[in-house]
């Protein structure tokens, strides 16, 4: 089975500007911002989506939340506000199957966001 891009690049297959990784977790600026902060928080761990979690990835997703947090006030996003956006499925917006989670700021968010 083919690497996805994701995975490709946790394992350092293919570039990324990374501004955060640890055990569990990476981090880096999406190729195509669509806020002036634009993150990509991806879990190591290949999940194909958010439907595809199980009990044993509880702690894994919140520690996605905690490294949001920690990349929020890294960024100077934390005060002014952001948002996380987590996609599911291609309906939704979901190009690359592997769960992350967007991290957006930097600009007056609007809402409904689509």
């Amino acid at each position: 089975m083919e690497e996805c891009l994701f995975c490709s690049i946790v394992n350092k297959k293919v570039p990324a500007n990374i501004v955060y990784e640890d055990e569990q977790v990476i981090a880096f600026r999406d190729i195509n911002p669509q806020a002036p902060v634009h993150l990509l928080i991806v879990p190591k761990k290949h999940i194909p989506t958010i439907v595809d979690l199980t009990s044993e990835d509880k702690d894994l997703i919140g520690e996605i939340y905690l490294v949001a947090q920690k990349l929020a006030s890294q960024e100077s996003i934390a005060q002014c506000g952001f948002r996380i956006v987590a996609n599911c499925n291609a309906d939704a917006g979901q190009a690359v199957f592997h769960i992350h989670f967007h991290l957006l700021g930097g600009r007056k968010l609007g809402w409904p966001p689509g």
